[in-house]
């Protein structure tokens, strides 16, 4: 006799496994990428590198990095419920450490090797021409000996293509340039893409800002529209929607145009709204990019 209410007891469905910062306060790292993608109809997976009050530009954070050991942990775990097996994506973003970078590394190339169906995109989170580096120091070595490797796509923005390349990014040429070097020190020798953001416009405008976006083929530049709000979350909001447009297969830039457009979308709403952090709108993400 069976049980006709019998419970399945496999693991759920994940699409993708975001390795990434969480703030009880504000919408960066995890904190946004998750509700994200969870609002575009992808079954995500988080896991925290850090864990923080709110971001460092406050004048008080409490928090700090996930111990070594729980880091692990959660990724040996994430293997043994099966999930690892499911997933299509894997999302990295802010890191706590070296040995962080290190561990998530070895994970993501054991990963790989065992389930070939993934896709690892990474954005390396480093810092800003506003702030500076605002990560451990340590970890531009580290993206650069253990994490770029592993990459299929990277979303650095200027001045993290700076910091790794070690080249100048003044003018187009230039950018094409050093993000045709760090497309190179990508899984597969260039086989993947690079798309760098807040780049200038093609146009010179100062109402609008850029992107640049290179394959081993091909090359491209979008611009949309620059916002007067400077919320913290953007590149992690933009990288999140990417990794959900580029899983319908939309190409490129196509995929970048879509996800860059939610963000100009939220950061209206966050400057009508004169919020300091992110007016992020669960519903009309899950109204509209759930079902395109």
């Amino acid at each position: 006799m069976t049980n006709s209410c019998a419970i399945e007891t496999g693991p759920a469905a994940i699409d993708v496994i975001s390795v990434q910062s969480l703030v009880a306060y504000g919408y960066v790292g995890n904190s946004i990428a998750w509700p994200a993608m969870q609002a575009a109809g992808l079954r995500v997976s988080m896991v925290p590198t850090v864990m923080f009050s709110n971001t460092p530009h406050y004048d008080s954070i409490h928090g700090g990095v996930i111990p070594q050991s729980w880091f692990e942990g959660i990724l040996a775990d994430l293997d043994r419920r099966g999930v690892t097996a499911q997933a299509k994506v894997i999302l990295t973003g802010f890191l706590g450490d070296p040995a962080q970078a290190r561990a998530l590394a070895e994970w993501i190339a054991a990963s790989c090797a065992r389930w070939p169906q993934l896709r690892v995109q990474i954005d390396p989170v480093i810092g800003d021409y506003a702030q500076g580096v605002f990560v451990d120091e340590r970890l531009v070595d580290a993206y650069k000996t253990w994490l770029l490797p592993l990459a299929d796509g990277l979303v650095p923005n200027l001045f993290e293509l700076e910091k790794l390349t070690g080249r100048p990014v003044r003018t187009h040429e230039e950018i094409e340039s050093a993000a045709r070097c760090l497309l190179q020190q990508c899984r597969g020798g260039g086989r993947g893409w690079v798309l760098v953001t807040s780049t200038p416009p093609l146009s010179g405008l100062d109402s609008e800002i850029g992107m640049t976006w290179v394959t081993a083929a091909t090359s491209g530049h979008i611009s949309h529209q620059r916002i007067d709000s400077n919320p913290k979350g953007t590149g992690d909001l933009f990288s999140a929607l990417l990794v959900q447009q580029l899983l319908q297969e939309k190409p490129l830039e196509e995929a970048a145009r879509v996800a860059a457009d939610y963000v100009v979308r939220m950061l209206e709403q966050t400057r009508d709204r004169g919020w300091p952090e992110m007016a992020f709108d669960f519903q009309l993400i899950a109204r509209s990019m759930s079902a395109g």
